[in-house]
């Protein structure tokens, strides 16, 4: 099984790999920067339980060969079983992000929108974007799942929930329904 982190340059899909890792000494995850700095897809295997792709960053600073790239891995991969679609929490919806949203509803693959950034831009503007994001998701959307991931990963906010769904998603970890009816 895998997952895959999809993003624009300097969204922070790297950073947030590296705090979903950071209980996890052995693997190393390299932050640079300089955004844009992926320029292939870079593959994390997460013991026998699954597989994290890092994929390059898409907007200005994307390599050329990206859509080669990252299409035909989006569209064949039967062992991916959901795509994290990251979005800067301080600016919001961008039309690359757009973009990507058509791309990976296009795929009919589950996905799931991560809002990155929530600690660098005041409540104002996070519930401005957030409010946006989530009108897209109810109007544009039928593969999306219906919340997103609000996340910092210089603060760790987030960070073990969504480690959380991924090890769920993945069937690495089961849930149970605790709730007493």
């Amino acid at each position: 099984m895998g997952v895959c982190f999809i993003g624009r340059s300097n969204v922070g899909k790297s950073s947030l790999i590296k705090a979903l890792f950071s209980l996890t000494p052995e693997v190393e995850v390299r932050v640079s920067k300089t955004p844009g700095h992926t320029k292939k897809m870079n593959f994390f295997k997460v013991g026998k339980a699954f597989t994290l792709v890092d994929m390059p960053g898409y907007g200005h600073r994307a390599p050329r060969d990206f859509v080669d790239m990252v299409e035909p891995y989006l569209y064949t991969r039967k062992n991916l079983v959901r795509t994290f679609l990251l979005v800067d929490g301080s600016v919001g919806l961008q039309t690359a992000d757009q973009i990507a949203l058509e791309m990976c509803e296009e795929t009919k693959c589950p996905y799931v929108m991560v809002v990155t950034k929530i600690d660098k831009c005041g409540q104002g503007a996070l519930l401005t974007n957030l409010l946006k994001l989530q009108d897209v998701i109810n109007t544009q959307t039928s593969s999306c799942f219906p919340q997103p991931f609000l996340i910092s990963s210089v603060n760790y906010w987030g960070i073990h929930l969504l480690r959380c769904f991924i090890t769920h998603v993945t069937g690495s970890t089961r849930l149970r329904e605790t709730s007493k009816s």
